[in-house]
């Protein structure tokens, strides 16, 4: 199968490399931008990719919804086959990328959105069609889980672990959609569609490690606890999704606590499989290349979509899910808090929450933040 690749960064380059070497598969054009075409395989429009003689499928590895969008739909519309490692992409246009694919007879993937080289979406795809799904979550952004793992392990500031990651490749120039837990909300928003068949679009809540310092590292390792950045999902009552991002505190003995470096974890619990934990490398060349090419042969074997033909767009229901909360933040806004346990000291509190929901405690920071209180909180597992 001829596959062309829009992009020929950092994942197109490692894409177009190893369809040189897949079973099945052959190189096609690659879509760069005007002034980069300096070989024959290049191609700087989309008319030029399309019209290749014996291209049957394309692979985006552009990044942003547009031009993503406009030419993933081109490339459907041409009949092509669809395959995409782009979060952003899918979550605001996947269902309606799936609903011209199934119109037209080709095949919509992304498995490689979520989780670069761990193969979680993929099989959640293949568990859906004989087991029900109760959950659903893990690590999902290498960049924070290394900058945690630098801060927690080695001692490192925030901005020194950021910085850090920016060196190794870990974190972009601009880190706002790591940090801030917007990357890794994408990737359950997807991980909802496929489990659920239902994206959900709105009631999200992402709580990311911007407001994480050395200061909390010492306080929570005094409590004998870890902070990971955790996504969550479930279905809740009412044909909706509970869908959220936040630091989690827990014990050492928890498996995200061994999840170092930029590794991700991804886990899914079936009704009758039980939980299913996947931990690999969540991003970069080869593993999220590798990603692709997996989809590339899903098509190839007939496998042609993700989404349900029934997926729908949903609001998540935050306020379904509830647990108790470490909260650091100045004394004298303590007041707001219903608490178990609280300590104070040279102005500065921590407590712990009395149960309340996730879209309490993520609107109440918010609006303690926009009356000037620098606040930590973390939710802690049960």
């Amino acid at each position: 199968m001829k596959t062309a690749v829009l992009g020929f960064g950092t994942v197109g380059a490692g894409i177009y490399e190893m369809l040189s070497q897949a079973k099945g598969l052959e190189q096609g054009p690659v879509l760069v931008r005007p002034g980069k075409d300096d070989a024959a395989f290049k191609r700087t429009s989309i008319e030029a990719v399309l019209s290749e003689p014996g291209v049957e499928a394309v692979a985006e590895a552009m990044g942003g919804i547009e031009p993503a969008f406009t030419y993933a739909m081109a490339a459907i519309k041409a009949g092509k086959h669809f395959v995409t490692s782009n979060k952003a992409l899918v979550a605001a246009h996947g269902i309606e990328l799936s609903a011209a694919a199934r119109e037209r007879g080709v095949g919509f993937l992304f498995s490689a959105a979520c989780g670069g080289g761990v193969p979680f979406l993929h099989n959640l795809s293949i568990a859906v069609e004989s087991d029900d799904i109760v959950s659903l979550g893990g690590i999902l952004n290498g960049t924070t889980n290394y900058m945690l793992d630098a801060m927690q392990r080695r001692s490192l500031s925030y901005g020194e672990a950021l910085k850090d990651a920016q060196k190794l490749g870990y974190a972009e120039a601009d880190p706002s959609a790591d940090v801030s837990g917007l990357d890794a909300l994408r990737k359950i928003v997807l991980g909802s569609a496929v489990a659920y068949g239902v994206l959900p679009t709105d009631g999200l809540y992402n709580e990311g490690i911007e407001h994480f310092t050395a200061e909390d590292v010492k306080r929570i390792q005094a409590r004998g606890l870890i902070c990971r950045l955790v996504a969550k999902c479930a279905a809740v009552p009412g044909d909706k999704v509970y869908a959220y991002v936040e630091p989690v505190l827990l014990k050492a003995s928890a498996a995200e606590c061994s999840v170092l470096d930029n590794y991700n974890l991804a886990r899914y619990e079936g009704k009758c499989s039980g939980p299913m934990v996947f931990i690999g490398q969540g991003a970069g060349r080869w593993p999220t290349a590798s990603a692709v090419l997996r989809d590339l042969d899903c098509l190839l074997k007939g496998r042609l979509y993700m989404l349900s033909s029934d997926c729908r767009e949903g609001s998540a229901d935050n306020e379904a899910c509830r647990h108790s909360y470490y909260v650091r933040l100045p004394g004298s806004f303590t007041g707001c808090f219903e608490v178990k346990s609280y300590s104070e000291s040279d102005g500065t509190a921590e407590l712990i929450t009395k149960p309340m929901s996730v879209k309490a405690m993520h609107e109440l920071a918010s609006r303690l933040r926009a009356d000037g209180a620098d606040i930590f909180f973390a939710a802690l597992e049960d």
